[in-house]
């Protein structure tokens, strides 16, 4: 039973895990903050969270602890770590990922923590840095049901859709279908801006004339205007979207699936990491296409 006396762990504070983590913070819970770089948490803690020194830490003094991370290797060093969560997490407790990373690893988890009587939810999120701020992300969660269930309260402070998925790794395999959408979309909005820009249209009328009709989108309404005031600032990293689609890949060739879309959406956004935008948002694609415009 979740109530504000609830003792909640947060590690993660990047561009969307920080505002997600506020959340709960002004929310009224008690919360404990861990991130690789104290830095990046410190507002976190000025405004009332406790920092702690491991994710070792975070597990002895919480309830429910929350992980978003960026890469694999962090979810299996914040996990499986000599000073991890599972080494030091108690029967009873409840691990939450929110993370984008592979089904594979989200099962490991669950398995090894089943072991020691505490339950995970795989709990990937799709919204970017805005959803972040505002709480209307979207949540796709795996897991044993009835956890998910009694997680609601917390979802419901930072998000405004919460899906259940199925079994441990189907979070995860939904995030990579969301991925699958994004990169496609997101093709499309900066090969139409390209076309636009190369056919003497005012790229910021043409994208107000689409946006009412059946091209309208989140890329369009949220990223699109970026692109046309050339901010390129991450609302989610190049080398982040470039991992997620090395996975959904991975699974895809997996499960027996040739995808021609993703294997387009990998091989350009590998080419957009290699131009120097790796740690700049997904809408610097438009690079990489103006400069094959140009060849």
């Amino acid at each position: 039973m979740i109530d504000i006396n609830t003792r909640i762990g947060w590690i993660g504070t990047g561009v969307m895990g920080a505002p997600m983590c506020a959340h709960l913070l002004s929310a009224g819970f008690p919360v404990c903050v861990h991130s690789r770089t104290r830095a990046r948490a410190q507002a976190l803690v000025d405004a009332g969270a406790c920092w702690r020194g491991t994710p070792a830490d975070v597990a002895g003094g919480c309830d429910i602890v929350f992980t978003m991370l960026g890469m694999p290797d962090e979810v299996e060093s914040v996990y499986f770590g000599e000073q991890g969560l599972l080494p030091a997490v108690q029967p009873g407790r409840v691990l939450v990922d929110m993370s984008t990373t592979s089904p594979s690893l989200s099962r490991r988890i669950h398995d090894a923590a089943a072991e020691k009587a505490v339950r995970t939810v795989d709990a990937p999120v799709s919204g970017g840095d805005v959803g972040a701020r505002n709480a209307t992300l979207t949540v796709m969660a795996g897991g044993d049901r009835d956890t998910v269930a009694s997680l609601q309260p917390l979802f419901d402070r930072i998000a405004r859709v919460v899906s259940y998925m199925g079994a441990a790794g189907s979070g995860q395999h939904a995030k990579m279908c969301n991925q699958l959408v994004v990169a496609g979309t997101m093709i499309g909005v900066c090969e139409a801006l390209v076309y636009a820009a190369r056919a003497g249209l005012d790229c910021e009328e043409l994208v107000e004339a689409i946006r009412p009709g059946a091209a309208g989108c989140w890329t369009l309404d949220n990223l699109a205007p970026r692109i046309n005031r050339d901010d390129y600032a991450p609302g989610f990293m190049v080398e982040h979207f470039v991992k997620d689609l090395g996975i959904a890949l991975d699974e895809a060739y997996r499960m027996g699936l040739k995808l021609p879309g993703l294997e387009l959406a990998f091989d350009l956004y590998r080419q957009v990491r290699h131009s120097g935008y790796g740690r700049s948002g997904t809408q610097a694609l438009v690079h990489v296409l103006r400069a094959m415009l140009m060849e």
